[in-house]
């Protein structure tokens, strides 16, 4: 039996870098919120916000039960280094990218697209939330 989820992921800083926070939001298939994850990460980039926001997702997913999972973001850079299609070439992100690589090798089936911002509301709606109480 395999169980199936939707991640959808967001990380972001004022300042690149700056204050960051970053967001997870764990769907069944047909949509119904199962999770909420939302935490400030101290100082750090978009980039490397977004690349923890996505591992946050990855381990709720896990968390849940899930043998599967559809990872969708805001960040073209980070979707296409997942899939192999960019060469990672900031140093600071390479660690994170081996992370991710090896936290997905858990899953039977994995993976990740880019949406624009406004389909990704729920993971934006909550990395503001955090960064707006910080402040």
């Amino acid at each position: 039996m395999s169980s199936s989820l939707v991640v959808n992921f967001d990380g972001g800083a004022r300042g690149n870098p700056g204050p960051a926070a970053i967001a997870a939001v764990v769907s069944a298939p047909g949509g119904e919120v199962l999770e909420e994850r939302s935490e400030l990460i101290g100082s750090a980039t978009n980039n490397v916000a977004e690349y923890r926001a996505l591992l946050l997702g990855i381990e709720r997913a896990r968390g849940l039960g899930a043998t599967e999972v559809e990872l969708v973001g805001d960040s073209e850079l980070i979707a296409r280094q997942v899939r192999g299609e960019y060469r990672v070439k900031d140093a600071g992100l390479r660690p994170l990218h081996a992370e991710v690589r090896k936290a997905l090798e858990g899953f039977d089936r994995w993976s990740i697209r880019n949406v624009p911002r406004d389909e990704n509301e729920a993971a934006d709606a909550l990395v503001n939330a955090a960064l707006d109480a910080a402040a």
